[in-house]
């Protein structure tokens, strides 16, 4: 191990981690880490499946007197949401992870770390090499492009794996046991539009929005934190009405399931208007630092000068743009009766890019209720529908719908509180876990979801706290020693 985590227990686990850190391993180029897994397993002698979108099974025998236990598959995505801020220097596809000892926490050097999922698929690396870990039969899934769909678990045939029980180790939160999750579906508005000249008197400026905290856009949805680009198409709309700006390109976000953290837009301002464009951009940064004030504290608005840019956007195209992202909705849309304070129903303005003619926003709807996540889809599309643009819509995927009579809930709650002292936290989850989607693939088998403390998961903020690392393993070494018989 390097110094910046040696030590750290269990040694074995953050070893794994540590390695996965070492190799580039962003949504669809997960080809090296894919590579360390089957070498994990051919130098243990086992056996090694890949299936043809190359998610990878493996398989361990049984401890001996543990053959009658049921099969178990331990199960975890390989890929991970490549974010960083804008000034910070890190190519994905090529560069390591850099993560380092922040007193309880454990970080990434301006960059998201990727313990989710790093850290479940290290505890099943870890799992794999141990040999003092009693367990019954085995298998080993880890998938791949979880994060842009879950489309390796998309991809799963039904009679592939072996296994009655599913440990998802995908989740969150220590001292919390996950038995369902959202289901989702993106949707997609295009505004094409045509380029005009403008005249010789003017300034450029690029307007820009930062230091926004983003984060999952499942998991922090309810945090009330600032959008990047509902925030700068704000200020622009604004500017349009007053100052005659106009726009020549704006972009921001880049994943469709983080809240934006960062916009930027060019934009040309008629020479007699550059007075009150700057005082308002000034303005409105003063104003919504104040509405942000309690939890986005670095929110910058600033507007800088700029290389002139060829053309802009014909001024059509910019009002139906500019009003139907006002009109989009953004955040919780309801929160679920059956569980307290979970988010039931949201979406996400997540991406927004010009380029080749055409501007394309991209956003995402969750819920755990097939109708109200189509009825959120639905009102998205309403508005993008009322600005002419082009609507499309993803695939989405499946929730997974809670079952409390889950006899492997049963366990990992008995041998958490006796560990611990304490009951966990039985929950669903407002993101997507594999487990709605390996649940239509194998619907006779029992599930359960559980993880470390991670923290701003899909940021350069993501962390996870050491010592729910050691509690994770601990409790996992424990649920696989009593896996109900068969």
């Amino acid at each position: 191990m390097s110094k910046e985590l040696s030590g750290l227990k269990p040694e074995l686990l953050w070893q794994h981690f540590e390695e996965i850190c070492r190799y580039p391993h962003p949504s669809g180029q997960e080809g090296k880490i894919v590579a360390y897994v089957v070498s994990v397993g051919k130098r243990n002698n086992l056996e090694i499946l890949t299936d043809e979108f190359g998610n990878v099974i493996i398989r361990k025998p049984a401890t001996p007197g543990k053959e009658n236990l049921k099969t178990t598959v331990l199960q975890g995505h390989l890929d991970m949401v490549a974010e960083k801020n804008s000034d910070v220097k890190h190519d994905f596809d090529n560069d390591p992870i850099q993560p380092y000892i922040d007193g309880e926490w454990v970080k990434a050097r301006g960059t998201t770390l990727g313990s989710d999922n790093g850290i479940g698929v290290a505890a099943a690396l870890a799992v794999i090499e141990s040999t003092d870990i009693e367990h019954g039969p085995l298998e080993f899934l880890f998938t791949l492009d979880e994060e842009t769909g879950l489309n390796g678990a998309q991809a799963l045939k039904p009679g592939l794996l072996k296994a009655e029980i599913l440990l998802n180790l995908d989740s969150e939160e220590d001292g919390a046991l996950y038995i369902g999750c959202a289901g989702g579906k993106n949707t997609y508005a295009k505004f094409n539009y045509k380029t005009e000249d403008v005249s010789a008197d003017f300034f450029v400026y690029e307007v820009r929005v930062t230091g926004l905290k983003g984060g999952h856009s499942g998991l922090d949805i309810n945090e009330g934190r600032g959008n990047s680009i509902k925030i700068l198409n704000r200020a622009l709309w604004e500017a349009t009405r007053n100052c005659g700006i106009r726009i020549a390109k704006f972009d921001g976000g880049s994943k469709h399931n983080a809240i934006p953290r960062e916009a930027f837009a060019t934009v040309v301002v008629p020479s007699l208007s550059v007075g009150d464009f700057t005082k308002l951009i000034d303005k409105f940064n003063e104003t919504v630092k104040k509405e942000f004030v309690a939890n986005e504290p670095n929110l910058k608005i600033e507007a800088v000068k700029t290389d002139d840019p060829a053309n802009v956007i014909d001024l059509d195209t910019q009002t139906r743009l500019l009003n139907a992202i006002y009109g989009a909705p953004h955040g919780t849309l309801a929160m679920s009766h059956d569980i307290k304070d979970l988010v039931e129903t949201s979406t996400n303005v997540a991406i927004i890019a010009t380029g080749n003619g055409s501007i394309l926003v991209t956003t995402s709807q969750r819920s755990p209720v097939e109708s109200k996540n189509e009825d959120a889809s639905n009102m998205t599309t309403s508005v993008f529908m009322l600005a002419a643009a082009e609507v499309s819509h993803g695939d989405g995927y499946p929730g997974w719908k809670p079952n409390v009579k889950s006899p492997i809930l049963n366990v990992v709650k008995t041998i958490y509180q006796k560990l611990y002292g304490k009951e966990p936290e039985v929950k669903a989850i407002h993101a997507g876990l594999e487990c709605g989607i390996i649940s239509e693939r194998y619907p006779d088998m029992d599930m359960i979801s559980f993880g470390p403390t991670i923290m701003g998961a899909h940021s350069p903020d993501e962390r996870v706290k050491i010592d729910t690392v050691e509690k994770f393993w601990v409790l996992l070494k424990e649920v696989l020693k009593n896996i109900p018989s068969k």
